[in-house]
């Protein structure tokens, strides 16, 4: 019975601080708004996980464990279905980015909180989260890197890497639920196309990302010393 109370504490600790973290970030939530959003005294946060630094980690640990490995296994499946073939490019984004977005509709793995707190990191990391992220996306990121590659083999490697990190940001700017729509002002938008609809965002967003994937190599000034084919449209049906 014992056991079973201190897995209880520290699942509301984890969950408060997840959503304090997400309302205020690492360096706006102090450990009294936590212990009093879990209903706990210090010695109870300090027992489970030692500091409030080991606590942010754990946080982000108990969802993006899930997270790589769905990641994994959506392109294990694809990559067997494909038969030794290239999978589509299309697919690739899906697995990665898609499998992140669907994480919205699921409370159990943290829901839109987790989303937004992940999005609110990203854009703007401390420098201990930012290589706790790296370290645990590298073994993702290196299969869906070679994925690419290997799916668009007649686009340069930069710049499937450069792709892939701009389709990282405009993500992570999107679930960070920043409503930058509002700075301008003059764009007026309806309240069905507010950034609190997710049923819109999610596709806007993955066909944005699909519609960067794809769009024609850029020109440089001096391309055959860039190493950048001429320009043209990158197939990634």
């Amino acid at each position: 019975m014992a056991e079973v109370k201190s897995v209880d504490t520290r699942e509301r600790i984890l969950d408060a601080a997840e959503q304090l973290f997400m309302a205020h970030g690492y360096d706006g939530t102090s450990m009294r708004q936590i212990t009093g959003g879990a209903g706990v005294n210090l010695a109870a946060v300090n027992y489970h996980f030692g500091s409030k630094e080991s606590l942010m980690q754990e946080v982000f640990r108990r969802r993006l464990d899930w997270l790589n490995e769905e990641r994994m296994r959506v392109l294990n499946v694809y990559e067997r279905e494909a038969a030794g073939k290239p999978v589509k490019p299309s697919l690739i984004v899906d697995g990665f980015f898609g499998t992140l977005l669907r994480m919205a509709d699921d409370e159990a793995r943290g829901g839109i909180t987790f989303l937004r707190l992940l999005g609110r990191t990203l854009t703007d990391p401390s420098e201990f989260i930012r290589t706790f992220l790296a370290h645990e996306y590298a073994q993702v990121v290196d299969r869906y890197k070679e994925a690419l590659f290997k799916a668009l083999p007649d686009v340069p490697k930069a710049e499937i890497v450069w792709r892939f990190h701009f389709m990282l940001g405009a993500t992570s700017y999107a679930i960070a639920g920043t409503d930058a729509l509002r700075l301008v002002t003059d764009w007026q938008i309806e309240a069905a196309d507010s950034t609190d609809r997710l049923d819109r965002l999610v596709p806007r967003l993955m066909s944005f990302l699909l519609g960067g994937l794809r769009a024609p190599l850029p020109q440089f000034s001096n391309a055959e010393s860039a190493g950048v084919s001429p320009p043209g449209a990158v197939d990634s049906k």
